[in-house]
C-alpha cells in the first residue's frame, strides 16, 4: 500500500516524480517560501535575547573613489 502525497498548500494529489516535491507546483512553492519570509511559520524552541546588532565598519574610508 503506498501513501498518497498531497501538496501541503492546496492538498492537491503530487506525483512522487514532480519536480516540485513536496508541493504540486512552482507557484505552491512559492507561496510556501512567501509564508517563511513573511514570518507567518516559526521553528518552535526558546526564545533569544536579541544582541545588539555590531555598527559595519567599512576600512577604506580613506581611500579615494575610482
Amino acid at each position: 500500500m503506498t501513501a498518497v502525497l498531497r501538496c501541503p498548500n492546496c492538498k492537491t494529489e503530487v506525483a512522487r516524480d514532480n519536480p516540485f516535491l513536496p508541493f504540486c507546483s512552482e507557484r505552491c512553492r512559492m507561496v510556501d517560501l512567501y509564508r517563511w519570509l513573511e514570518g507567518e511559520y516559526r521553528v518552535a524552541g526558546e526564545k533569544k535575547e536579541e544582541q545588539e546588532k555590531p555598527v559595519a565598519q567599512d576600512h577604506d574610508t580613506d581611500a579615494e573613489p575610482e
